[in-house]
């Protein structure tokens, strides 16, 4: 089956093919099943299968697919599986990456979410929870690591990058600004230091990474179109229309359901900055404004979207679920809680596409245009800062019960109280580094095997009270 904008069918793959919609499948599935530790890690699993291991992209190809989701509001790994399935198989290749890049992750936190409302406050419970957030720090750190090391090719991005860093964790400017600063520093140094935008080391013979099968120029693309553009709203439209207007039908425009879609339809469009912005936003709205759930349930729910695969910001969906569990109007409470879920994950991930199939033809135009370009490495460059920040909020929450502020002037530091430090989690941490970084085991099986230490500390804790 084809869909308009597909590209012809061509032999299988190979320098002057194309990849199959079957194999293609069923490496986003693959690639689905490992997308744990945030945006981070998602975008290091991606590399590491499409750009390092199967080579159906170039790097600097899948840098500037990269760049330009960070652009957009949502979740921008997930907007980078759709750009990439595009690249290589069309709309019918960004509509499969796309879903199945959220789909393990929406079946795994329904079930999860359906756990913690029934059984959330047990010990064991509990105790995996506490176990697996720290081995997702060090996946976080893992991918930081990765992505840097690919991005970060001279010492002039390298100082970008720590720029941003200093600019978001010490200073707290707001990520926009940030953006926008790396961009103009980037498009500056291209034009005043071009060999500033390369790596001047031993990878400049090989700039973009493993050769890939098929080339730039054999990847699908086609000529932007003000027709191609409304016909993609046009439908993202009907899609995000059909069943928010059923559940206003059904239930009242004065309902829990209506309240949700309208809230995180507005999320989805105007929440830059990645998973946490996002995060921030939702949770003040959620705990304060609506009342969905408690501060308390909203961590546990960020907890839980960590363990799981897919975009972070997937909590959004626990969120549904336990306010409309509360909240279920005429409903039985466990079907409220899955129609709201549901439906707030659908007006969530509806725009991304839409975002995507609309302006990747005119960025892949542009693809060749050195200014573009310079100024996407900036952001590039930023970006791994952003991470980098990310990653040292996540630890310092993670590993220590408390956590002061300490204000001077425009700077805003986050401290742990190194008395509040937790062992477990200390240990926990390690074990999962000596995993990832000295015997190399996957994502899955190492997240498996801290779930396994919780576990046993949950059932040693229940049988000893």
């Amino acid at each position: 089956m084809t869909f308009p904008g597909d590209p012809p069918e061509q032999p299988a793959q190979g320098a002057g093919g194309r990849i199959p919609l079957g194999e293609a499948t069923r490496a986003w599935f693959a690639i689905s099943l490992q997308t744990f530790g945030g945006p981070a890690g998602q975008i290091a699993v991606m590399q590491h299968a499409l750009v390092d291991e199967k080579r159906w992209i170039g790097q600097k190809r899948f840098l500037h697919a990269l760049s330009f989701c960070t652009l957009l509001p949502g979740p921008e790994a997930q907007q980078l599986a759709i750009y990439i399935g595009w690249l290589l198989n069309g709309v019918s290749g960004g509509l499969i990456a796309g879903v199945l890049f959220v789909l393990p992750g929406v079946l795994a936190l329904l079930g999860l979410s359906a756990l913690y409302v029934g059984a959330g406050d047990t010990a064991v419970v509990t105790a995996v929870l506490a176990a697996v957030a720290p081995a997702v720090l060090v996946i976080v750190a893992q991918a930081v690591v990765r992505v840097g090391g690919r991005a970060l090719g001279h010492p002039a991005l390298v100082a970008l990058a720590v720029a941003a860093f200093v600019a978001l964790s010490v200073l707290k400017t707001p990520f926009p600004l940030v953006i926008g600063a790396a961009a103009a520093i980037g498009w500056a140094l291209g034009r005043r230091a071009p060999k500033s935008m390369n790596d001047p080391g031993p990878r400049a013979e090989v700039p973009d990474g493993p050769t890939p099968l098929i080339s730039d120029d054999h990847l699908h693309t086609e000529r932007p179109s003000q027709i191609h553009a409304l016909k993609v709203i046009g439908v993202g439209l009907v899609a995000w229309a059909v069943p928010v207007g059923a559940a206003v039908a059904l239930a009242g425009r004065d309902s829990i359901y209506a309240d949700m879609a309208m809230f995180f339809t507005g999320a989805a469009l105007v929440t830059f900055g990645g998973a946490y912005a996002v995060l921030a936003y939702v949770a003040q709205k959620a705990v304060q404004y609506y009342g969905w759930l408690t501060p308390s349930e909203m961590i546990t729910g960020l907890a839980l979207a960590e363990t799981t695969p897919g975009p972070l910001i997937m909590v959004v969906q626990f969120v549904a679920f336990v306010g409309a569990y509360h909240d279920p109007g005429s409903l039985n409470p466990w079907v409220a809680a899955v129609v709201a879920s549901l439906l707030t994950t659908w007006v969530t991930f509806v725009p991304c596409f839409v975002f995507v199939f609309v302006g990747a033809p005119y960025v892949e135009r542009l693809r060749g245009n050195r200014a573009l370009s310079a100024a996407l490495t900036g952001i590039m460059a930023a970006v791994v800062g952003v991470i980098a920040n990310l990653a040292i909020y996540f630890a310092i929450h993670t590993l220590f019960r408390e956590v002061s502020t300490v204000t001077w002037g425009p700077i805003q530091l986050q401290l742990p109280e190194l008395g509040s430090l937790k062992p477990l989690s200390l240990t926990v941490a390690a074990f999962a580094g000596l995993l990832l970084f000295g015997a190399r085991w996957s994502v899955l099986r190492t997240l498996g095997a801290c779930a396994l230490v919780g576990l046993a500390a949950g059932l040693v804790k229940v049988l000893t009270t």
